[in-house]
C-alpha cells in the first residue's frame, strides 16, 4: 500500500512538472510550453490562446570528436550518440523575472523597458551524462530562447555540426525574405507565401563580389504576416550573436517550418565551443499590428549591458563624404594607373596619377568647407591611403597599412584645416576582407587616428575573408568584428562597419559599434538598383537588430546628369530621400550626395541640416511591410519632433494625426512633400515646402506619389 502511494505521488509530481513547464508573459497574452517527448525537447507558443508556433524541436548535432575532418566527413547513424538533441530527462527548472528600464547610449528612445518572465530547464542526457540548459524568456512582445552549456566533466570542449532549433508555424503566411548567404545580405527582398519560397528562390538573387549561397534557405530577420480578419505579424530573428556563427533559416515549405542553419567554416564546422558557454537567442516577435513589430526592443533587451567604463566619447554624428562620386564612377579610390603595387616597396610619388583620384587636398577642402558651412560634424574620405590600385579580387593579405596616405592627401594639413572649421574627419579602413591584416595593423591605425583627432572609422570587408576559407558570418569572423570594437574602445573610437554581419542588438554591449551596413544600401542604386518597396521592408528586417548606415540624401537621382545616356537612377523622389532620415534610425547619419547637388536645392537640404540623429522618443504612426512606413521621432534633449513617411511603387494618402504632441502647446511645422507633378521616374525633383502652425489637435493629409514621401520638422512656438 505504501509503495502504491509513493508511486502515485511520483506520478503526480511528474505530471505536475509537465504542467509547470509553461511560461506566461508579464501581461498574460503569451504562453510558452516546453516538454520532452520520448526524450526529445519541444516548445510551442500561443498568443491570446491561439497557437502561433506549433510543437517545434530543439537540439544540436555535434561532431563525434574535436578533430574535424573537413566537410567530407559524412555523418553516420552511429554518430547520433554524440548529439545533444535526444535522450534527455528533465532534472531541474528555475524561474525568474525582471522589470527594468535602461538607457541606451544612442537609441530610438531615451528609455528601453526590459520586462520578462524566464524559465530555465536543465536537461540531462543519461547515456553520456551531459547536461544542458534551455532558457526561455517571454516578453509582452514575444519569445527568446537559447542553449546554455555548463562546464562539466563530459562537456568541456565540443564542435557543432549544426543547430536544429525549429520554428513550426500552423499556417502558410506571407513572407518578406532574402536568400541565405554566408557572405552577403545585399539582396532585394522577395514577397511570397512560405510555400512559394522554393519556387522563387533561384530568381531571388543577383551576383555579389562575395557569395556563398545556402539553397532553399533564407536570412533572418524574417518578416511574416498571417492574413485574414485577425492579422498577426511575426518577426523571426536572433539576438546577441557573439562567439558563435550567424544563423539562417532552412525552409520546409510544405509544412511551413523553419530550421536553424549556422554559417560554416571551411571544414564544415559551425562552432567551436568551450564550456561554460551560451548560444545566441532565437527570437520570435509577435504582434497584431505591424507598427508594434518595428517598435519592439526585445532583441536589444536580450543583449548584456555594456562593460565599458567610459562611453562619453560616443556621440551621434551627421556627416558628409567623398564617396558617392566614386560609387557612380565619376571619380576613383586609386591614385595611380599602376596595376600591381607592393606596400613598403612601391614609391607612390613616382607613379603616374590617374587624374581621377577623389581624395586629394583640393577636393577634400571643398567638402570640408561645405560641410562646415551647413552644420555637419564629420566628413568621411575614402581612398586616402595607399594600396587601392590592386586592392580587390587578388586574395591579397597585405593589402593596406591604414596609416600611409597617397601623395596628394596631406593628412596633417587636412586635419588641421577641418578642425579649424569644427569638422572631424572620419577615417576609412577598407580591409578587402583581409581581417588578419587588419588585426595586425589595428593598434597603429587607431594610434594614427588618435594622433590626428579622428574619433570614428568606417571599416569595410569587401571580398573573400582572410583567413582563407572563413566567411563573413562564421564564428571566427564574428569574433573579429568584436575584437576590433573592443580595440577601438581602448582608443575611444566609434565603429561603422560595412559588409559585416547584421547587428543583433549588440550595440547595448558594444555601444561604440554604432552602425553597420549589412544590407542592400543606397550604393546599390548605382549598381543593380533597389526596388521602390525596399526601404519599406528594411525597418521590419535589417533594422530590427540595430542601426544601418543606409547613406540616404541623394537629390540628383538620375545618373544621366553625369553620364549622358546612362539609364541608372535612384528609385525615389527627392522628398522620399528626406523622409528616410526619420523612417530609418541612423545615429551616424550621412548626407551622401555631392555638394553641387545640394547647392541647387538648399531649401530642401534644410531638412537634412535640421533633422536629429539621436532620439528621446519614437512613435511608429503607421506601417505595413512592403507598402509604407510613417514614423515620428522626438530629438534628444529638445522639444523638437520630426516625421517621415514613405511609400512603395504605389501612390498613397495618409493623414498625420499630431496627437503625440504636448497638449496646449503651439508648434511650427515645416513641411516637405512631393510636388503635385512629382514622380520617381518622370519628375523626382518636384517638391513643395510650406510652414503651418499646428497643435496636438491638428491633422494634415499627405498625398505621396509613386515611391514618394514627406518629411516634417516641428518646433515649439516660443
Amino acid at each position: 500500500m505504501k509503495k502504491i502511494t509513493v508511486g502515485a505521488l511520483l506520478l503526480s509530481m511528474m505530471f505536475a512538472g509537465v504542467k509547470a513547464q509553461s511560461l506566461k508573459s508579464p501581461d498574460g497574452k503569451f504562453e510558452m510550453n516546453f516538454q520532452l517527448k520520448e526524450g526529445v525537447p519541444y516548445y510551442n507558443l500561443k498568443y491570446n490562446g491561439a497557437v502561433v508556433v506549433e510543437d517545434s524541436k530543439l537540439g544540436l548535432r555535434l561532431f563525434k570528436d574535436r578533430a574535424v575532418k573537413f566537410a567530407s566527413e559524412i555523418a553516420k547513424p552511429e554518430d547520433a550518440k554524440f548529439d545533444l538533441n535526444s535522450g534527455f530527462a528533465k532534472v531541474d527548472e528555475k524561474r525568474d523575472s525582471k522589470n527594468e528600464t535602461w538607457q541606451p547610449v544612442l537609441g530610438e528612445k531615451k528609455n528601453y523597458i526590459n520586462h520578462y518572465n524566464e524559465l530555465a530547464v536543465t536537461l540531462n542526457q543519461a547515456s553520456t551524462d551531459r547536461s544542458i540548459v534551455v532558457k526561455f524568456r517571454l516578453f509582452n512582445d514575444g519569445l527568446g530562447f537559447r542553449y546554455e552549456f555548463p562546464q562539466q566533466k563530459n562537456l568541456n570542449y565540443f564542435v557543432i555540426r549544426e543547430e536544429d532549433s525549429e520554428i513550426d508555424f500552423p499556417t502558410d503566411m506571407k513572407a518578406w525574405w532574402i536568400v541565405a548567404d554566408y557572405d552577403s545580405q545585399e539582396y532585394q527582398y522577395q514577397e511570397t507565401k512560405i510555400s512559394e519560397i522554393p519556387a522563387r528562390w533561384d530568381k531571388a538573387y543577383d551576383a555579389n563580389v562575395t557569395q556563398t549561397l545556402v539553397k532553399n534557405a533564407v536570412q533572418s530577420p524574417l518578416m511574416l504576416k498571417k492574413e485574414g480578419k485577425a492579422p498577426l505579424y511575426i518577426n523571426v530573428a536572433e539576438a546577441a550573436v557573439l562567439d558563435y556563427p550567424a544563423s539562417h533559416l532552412e525552409v520546409d515549405a510544405q509544412n511551413f517550418k523553419f530550421k536553424t542553419h549556422l554559417t560554416a567554416d571551411r571544414q564544415g564546422a559551425k562552432g567551436y565551443i568551450q564550456t561554460p558557454s551560451v548560444t545566441p537567442w532565437r527570437t520570435i516577435i509577435v504582434a497584431p499590428k505591424a507598427e508594434e513589430v518595428i517598435d519592439s526592443k526585445m532583441i536589444f533587451n536580450l543583449n548584456e549591458p555594456t562593460k565599458y567604463t567610459d562611453t562619453s566619447y560616443i556621440h551621434p554624428t551627421k556627416y558628409m563624404g567623398v564617396w558617392w562620386e566614386m560609387i557612380i564612377g565619376k571619380s576613383q579610390w586609386a591614385y595611380s594607373t599602376a596595376e600591381n603595387v607592393h606596400l613598403g616597396v612601391t614609391d607612390f610619388t613616382k607613379l603616374s596619377p590617374n587624374g581621377k583620384h577623389a581624395a586629394n587636398n583640393t577636393k577634400v577642402k571643398e567638402y570640408i568647407d561645405f560641410a562646415a558651412e551647413n552644420g555637419f560634424q564629420g566628413l568621411l574620405i575614402e581612398g586616402w591611403n595607399i594600396g587601392w590600385e590592386d586592392w580587390f579580387g587578388n586574395s591579397k593579405e597585405f593589402v593596406f597599412d591604414f596609416v600611409t596616405p597617397y601623395p596628394d592627401f596631406d593628412i596633417k594639413m587636412l586635419n588641421e584645416y577641418a578642425h579649424s572649421k569644427g569638422i572631424k574627419l572620419i577615417m576609412h579602413h577598407e580591409t578587402s576582407g583581409s581581417a588578419t591584416n587588419y588585426e595586425r595593423w589595428a593598434d597603429k591605425a587607431f594610434q594614427t587616428m588618435n594622433k590626428y583627432g579622428y574619433d570614428a572609422v568606417k571599416t569595410g570587408y569587401v571580398g573573400d575573408i582572410i583567413p582563407r576559407g572563413e566567411h563573413h558570418y562564421s564564428q571566427w569572423t564574428i569574433n573579429h568584428y568584436y575584437r576590433i570594437a573592443e580595440k577601438a574602445n581602448d582608443y575611444k573610437i566609434m565603429i561603422n562597419s560595412h559588409e559585416s554581419v547584421r547587428p543583433t542588438g549588440e550595440s547595448r554591449t558594444y555601444p561604440n559599434y554604432i552602425s553597420a551596413e549589412a544590407a542592400r544600401g543606397t550604393e546599390y542604386e548605382a549598381f543593380g538598383g533597389n526596388k521602390p518597396d525596399h526601404q519599406t521592408v528594411l525597418p521590419f528586417t535589417r533594422w530590427m537588430g540595430g542601426s544601418m548606415d543606409y547613406t540616404p540624401g541623394i537629390f540628383q537621382t538620375k545618373l544621366d546628369y553625369y553620364f549622358p545616356g546612362d539609364t541608372r537612377f535612384v528609385k525615389t523622389t527627392l522628398a522620399k530621400q528626406l523622409a528616410l532620415y526619420v523612417t530609418m534610425y541612423m545615429p551616424l547619419q550621412m548626407a551622401a550626395d555631392l555638394p553641387e547637388n545640394y547647392k541647387k536645392h538648399m531649401d530642401a537640404f534644410q531638412f537634412i541640416k535640421d533633422v536629429a540623429a539621436d532620439w528621446d522618443d519614437t512613435k511608429i504612426l503607421s506601417a505595413e511591410p512592403g507598402d509604407y512606413v510613417i514614423t515620428a521621432r522626438k530629438a534628444k534633449g529638445t522639444e523638437n519632433w520630426f516625421v517621415g513617411g514613405i511609400t512603395d511603387e504605389n501612390k498613397r494618402e495618409y493623414t498625420v494625426d499630431f496627437s503625440f504632441l504636448d497638449k496646449g502647446k503651439k508648434y511650427e511645422a515645416t513641411i516637405y512633400e512631393d510636388g503635385k507633378d512629382a514622380d520617381y521616374i518622370d519628375n523626382p525633383q518636384s517638391y513643395n515646402i510650406y510652414k503651418k502652425e499646428i497643435t496636438s489637435k491638428s491633422k494634415i493629409n499627405f498625398k505621396m506619389v509613386r515611391s514618394g514621401g514627406f518629411a516634417i520638422s516641428i518646433k515649439p512656438v516660443k
